[in-house]
């Protein structure tokens, strides 16, 4: 059970112009979804009560921290999940190929943008977002191990998705590549979108975007998703301080892609997962309206009682059905490679 204390949230309130639409609320203990199952319950109190990582200013240590998470996660996996990893580089860009151990599909490819802040997430970190899916699609992932902050600024990571994107589109075609990604993966895959869209290059057959979309962090679940997971509402990740985005325009839709009608009319079919505490769940619900509001196919997808990331750990049954789900999407959308015209395993050399 966790105890709210919604007097608090008005001091992040954004300064507004009246009629000053706020609502406080009285402390108060919000027990675990009843709808949640009992395994969500357990790494509830694991993963989201316990003492985990914590966000702070020395990099190297939040890093360190995320990454043995990760590297327990991807052991536990591996035990779930029977898929081959094999670590190369395509376009000069770091990738982990993660291919299901049996005979899979070999006429699709999915690609995926880890989250973790901008800041981290790679290597373990983004096993965790493809072991589970290669496995359940039958599809190869390539996770790409992209530029991240303080190191890099934006649009590196775009650069370095396009980069790996256009190598991909020598040996197939468009249709039959998927791009997904959680959190900050997600709002890479949608910038990627916008990226693609200003260098010609075509849509991807399908892509998904979990726990996050194509806005920046806000709305209400910023404040009552966070409270409901760690009892402390707040305005939730600020990206407009951050080092990746040091010097972005945030009115540009190539950093805010929901900004613009016309980028988002342009998506390919999108999946969009969330969870009732999870603080981006709003901003997956406004990229969902905004695709919808432009002709764009959005599917929603969201679990009761479900934190940030919930998907990172394999136990929890939502965790499963998640995977299915996302599984499904792809193998629903994205073309068989030989009805495009271009077909071809990932070799070496790309």
């Amino acid at each position: 059970m966790v105890t709210l204390s919604f007097a608090a949230a008005a001091a992040f309130a954004k300064d507004e112009a009246a009629p000053a639409a706020r609502v406080d609320v009285p402390a108060f203990s919000l027990p675990f979804s009843e709808f949640a199952s009992p395994s969500a319950r357990e790494w509830f109190v694991r993963r989201v009560l316990g003492d985990g990582p914590k966000l702070g200013p020395d990099i190297a240590r939040v890093r360190k921290e995320n990454e043995a998470v990760d590297m327990d996660r991807v052991a536990r996996m591996r035990a779930l999940f029977d898929v081959r990893i094999e670590r190369k580089t395509i376009a000069g860009v770091p990738v982990q190929i993660v291919s299901p151990a049996r005979k899979g599909d070999a006429t699709r490819t999915l690609v995926n943008l880890h989250g973790g802040g901008f800041l981290w997430g790679s290597g373990p970190g983004a096993l965790v977002e493809s072991i589970p899916i290669a496995a359940e699609s039958g599809i190869t992932v390539v996770a790409i191990d992209y530029r991240m902050a303080p190191e890099a600024r934006y649009p590196a990571a775009s650069e370095d998705v396009a980069a790996v994107y256009r190598a991909l589109l020598k040996a197939r075609p468009a249709g039959s590549i998927g791009i997904y990604g959680c959190s900050a993966g997600a709002m890479l895959t949608a910038e990627s979108m916008v990226w693609f869209q200003r260098h010609r290059l075509p849509a991807p057959g399908a892509i998904g975007m979990f726990c996050m979309g194509a806005t920046m962090p806000g709305g209400d679940s910023a404040y009552l998703s966070t409270g409901a997971s760690n009892g402390t509402p707040g305005k939730g990740f600020d990206f407009s301080a951050h080092p990746y985005f040091a010097g972005a325009d945030f009115r540009d839709a190539g950093v805010v892609p929901a900004s613009s009608d016309a980028v988002m009319a342009a998506f390919p079919p999108t999946l969009l997962i969330s969870g009732t505490r999870d603080g981006g769940l709003s901003s997956v619900l406004a990229t969902q309206s905004a695709l919808t509001r432009n002709g764009v196919e959005a599917r929603l997808h969201v679990w009761d009682g479900m934190w940030h990331s919930f998907m990172s750990d394999p136990e929890p049954r939502e965790s499963r059905e998640a995977y299915r789900v996302v599984a499904e999407f792809f193998k629903a959308h994205l073309r068989p490679a030989s009805a495009g015209g271009k077909r071809g395993a990932i070799s070496r050399g790309e």
